[in-house]
């Protein structure tokens, strides 16, 4: 669906979509994404803050609490961690010493950093401020962080210059978020400044793995990154659909689903 014709709480979702993972936005900028007026889009915030989701000030809207979250150096979404953290388990089977390897934001690949302590001789990108700190004091982890843009709510750092960053680099391995895995629009975030740092990610990657609990498939955010093919595998959990595992089949991605501890136990 064109962005034009969202119903008007459609709309609001996905403004809220986008605040949460930028932290603020405008009312300019909005009325130009949407294609709507800038009263439409003030009414919509109007909503949200009635709602107390957002606060509002002159010319845009920030997210409530978005100052307690950098305090506490706490990422937003902190939805299924058990899925998450049986993907992250499964990632580090294919991690090995001597890699290089791109760790992009959000928490999926937090949970990745996490099982990386201890590790020697690994060599750590990322464009996510928490995972720096994280692995910055570990002895056998060397860490390099992109420049760019700083996102409050999920810690990272995007735009252009961290686009730039990955530009003639060639590493071995990426482990890439994503906000939903639409079956027609590919891979999909809320924020459009992430758009080109995927792909500066991806360009720069010699297999890109897709790190995705099963509950974004099928699911579609703001802005589309592109097909499918641009990845080289999905890692998700053991919930996904026979219809989605088809769909990935068809077009050639190779599937690598996560058990649950409690199975790989038995």
């Amino acid at each position: 669906m064109k962005l034009e014709n969202l119903m008007a709480n459609q709309r609001r979702e996905k403004i809220m979509d986008l605040v949460r993972e930028d932290g603020s936005a405008k009312v300019s900028n909005l009325a130009r994404l949407f294609k709507v007026t800038e009263v439409t889009i003030r009414q919509d915030l109007e909503k949200l803050e009635k709602e107390d989701l957002i606060v509002r000030e002159h010319g845009g809207a920030f997210l409530k609490n978005v100052e307690d979250q950098v305090k506490s150096f706490s990422l937003v979404h902190q939805e299924n961690m058990d899925k998450k953290a049986d993907i992250a388990e499964r990632c580090l089977e294919l991690i090995e010493s001597g890699d290089t390897i791109i760790l992009d934001s959000g928490t999926t690949t937090t949970e990745i950093a996490k099982r990386l302590r201890g590790m020697k001789n690994i060599t750590v990108i990322t464009n996510a401020l928490n995972i720096a700190v994280m692995l910055g004091a570990e002895s056998g982890i060397e860490v390099i962080v992109t420049g760019g843009e700083f996102k409050p709510p999920t810690l990272s750092l995007t735009g252009q210059k961290a686009a730039d960053f990955f530009h003639g680099l060639n590493v071995q391995k990426l482990f890439l978020a994503t906000a939903g895995i639409s079956l027609k629009a590919g891979l999909t975030y809320p924020s459009i400044s992430d758009i080109v740092v995927k792909k500066a990610m991806i360009n720069a990657a010699e297999i890109t793995y897709l790190v995705a609990d099963s509950t974004k498939i099928g699911k579609s955010a703001l802005a589309s990154l592109g097909a499918l093919s641009l990845i080289d595998y999905i890692i998700t959990d053991e919930g996904i659909q026979q219809n989605h595992r088809k769909v990935f089949e068809e077009h050639e991605i190779e599937l690598i689903i996560a058990q649950s501890e409690e199975k790989s136990d038995a």
